[in-house]
């Protein structure tokens, strides 16, 4: 068998293949496996309820140097009406610890902050800015506030004090 015999054997091949897998040939079941080439019927992807976030307290971190409560407060009164303010600082020195948290009124207020505000850059710093979610926070708001959340890679449980 020559060369133009093998080509003329696999071009039968190839035909008599092609037909096994036509459309007309091919059962039920086995198309079912396969997504339509047109616009045809697809299948129904199960609803999912949209959750609206209750969080109102943002994880403010890498605060700059000389950007302290007042000037957080005077800058973050621009989205909304502040609830509660807490810049960390030392025990013993009272120098910043460059983080802190804001409790707006109301949760819309605080994705907004928490989406402009995320990687902005302020005095050479860019500020990381998350939302905390409820869950997160402790049930005793009003005098101690524990927050577990992940800031840089690491999980970090931190304990603060609000006024």
């Amino acid at each position: 068998m020559g060369a133009k015999g093998r080509k003329k054997s696999i071009t039968k091949k190839l035909k008599k293949g092609a037909s096994e897998f036509s459309p007309s040939s091919v059962s039920k079941d086995k198309a079912a496996d396969f997504l339509p080439l047109e616009g045809g019927p697809a299948r129904k992807l199960p609803d999912t309820e949209v959750r609206e976030s209750k969080a109102t307290i943002l994880y403010i971190g890498r605060i700059p140097h000389g950007f302290y409560e007042n000037e957080m407060e005077g800058f973050f009164k621009q989205f909304g009406t502040i609830k509660r303010l807490r810049l960390a600082r030392n025990k013993k020195t009272g120098k910043s610890k460059h983080f802190g948290f804001i409790e707006f009124e109301s949760p819309e207020v605080a994705k907004v902050v928490a989406d402009t505000m995320h990687n902005y850059l302020l005095f050479e710093h860019l500020l990381q800015v998350r939302l905390i979610p409820p869950e997160h926070v402790h049930p005793r708001l009003s005098n101690l506030m524990t927050i577990s959340n992940i800031v840089a890679g690491s999980r970090i449980k931190r304990e603060v004090f609000l006024n």
